[in-house]
């Protein structure tokens, strides 16, 4: 029997670099171990240091304000700088507490009245719900910034479109707030208050009929957004107050300067051919009223200032602004989607014109 094949175990050897010596290997790994744990960690990288802020700016602001002092002095003193100034002050001075309350009276509507009550309280027939829902503008006012996500709520209760639509138009244009400021901003005047209130009611109405009539389901593209979750009722009702008061605040101090600077800028020329021209005053200021995008609580005070124009022609400013402008065609969008609002928009648009021109030369 032939005896086993005992063999010694071969060493498993690994091939070394032949650049580095075995005897330096580990030292130089152990090297780079201790150089790798006592090396600090990376510091933040920073920004340039000669970055310029806030704080620099304003002072240069400061410093330009003390050496310009003397030119700056003749500028501020100039007549038309003193009128653009007391038009802009006025304005604001006038409008602010009407703003101020329509807006906290808009937050506490959309945070402490639940949507469901208004689903209830419209009758069913959708023909009937439109006027009725046009009128609850009296009753539940609204600025424009909180009109739309409370129509956009009463569609999702089940609402039909063409009534929320109609309170949609109505509440920003007829609630007690917007009238009275009509009322302090044509004094003498009570004709402009039953006129705006009347022209605004019969073109909601009009509007939500005639969606009955045309509108399609599929144009109307709502989003999941629900509005102040996890927020209790107060704390939701101060961030709607102060979101719809910053940016109502912001369009009011824009319209303000507009309207300063039309009546300082642009010649009285051309404002009196404007006016003088009945057609093309009522769509002037039509078109004015959109691109301003002031506020409903607000802008009877800027149309008051536009003495050139006739009555009618202010009566379709204050129609048309709380309908249709710039933002609210950016939050009907939002609200609604682009389908809706690009249909949607110029119809209200120009029925809002014709509206204003009946009713102005029958009462005005």
């Amino acid at each position: 029997m032939a005896a086993p094949d005992r063999t010694e175990p071969r060493e498993l050897t690994v091939p070394l670099p032949t650049s580095q010596p075995p005897g330096e290997l580990s030292a130089a790994t152990g090297a780079d171990h201790i150089d790798e744990v006592s090396r600090p960690a990376a510091t933040p990288r920073r920004g340039p240091v000669g970055r310029i802020g806030s704080v620099e700016v304003l002072a240069v602001v400061l410093v330009l304000v003390v050496v310009f002092r003397a030119p700056l002095s003749r500028v501020l003193s100039a007549p038309g700088l003193q009128t653009w100034t007391t038009i802009f002050v006025s304005v604001l001075t006038q409008a602010m507490p009407f703003l101020v309350f329509g807006v906290a009276l808009s937050a506490a509507i959309a945070v402490f009245v639940p949507a469901s009550f208004f689903a209830k309280a419209l009758p069913r027939h959708p023909a009937l719900a439109v006027p009725v829902a046009s009128a609850a503008g009296v009753l539940l006012p609204g600025c424009e910034c909180g009109s739309v996500p409370i129509a956009g709520a009463l569609v999702r209760r089940g609402v039909t479109p063409a009534a929320a639509l109609a309170f949609l138009l109505a509440s920003p244009a007829i609630n007690p707030i917007v009238l009275m400021s009509t009322a302090v901003a044509f004094p003498g005047q009570p004709k402009m208050v039953v006129a705006r209130g009347l022209a605004s009611i019969l073109t909601a109405s009009a509007m939500g009929w005639l969606w009955l009539r045309l509108g399609k389901t599929e144009w109307i593209k709502l989003p999941h957004r629900p509005e102040l979750d996890g927020m209790g009722k107060p704390a939701a009702f101060w961030a709607a107050a102060r979101h719809d008061l910053m940016h109502a605040g912001g369009y009011l101090v824009l319209g303000a300067m507009a309207a300063a600077s039309i009546n300082v800028l642009v010649p009285r020329q051309w404002m009196q051919s404007l006016g003088a021209n009945p057609a093309l005053g009522v769509i002037t200021l039509a078109v004015l009223a959109v691109v301003l995008s002031i506020c409903s609580e607000a802008d009877a005070f800027v149309a008051a200032s536009l003495r050139e124009f006739s009555m009618t022609a202010k009566l379709a400013f204050l129609v048309v602004g709380p309908m249709i402008d710039l933002k609210l065609f950016a939050m009907q969008t939002g609200m609604f989607g682009r389908r809706f609002a690009t249909r949607f928009a110029p119809a209200t648009f120009v029925l809002a014109i014709l509206v204003s021109v009946v009713v102005g030369v029958i009462l005005l």
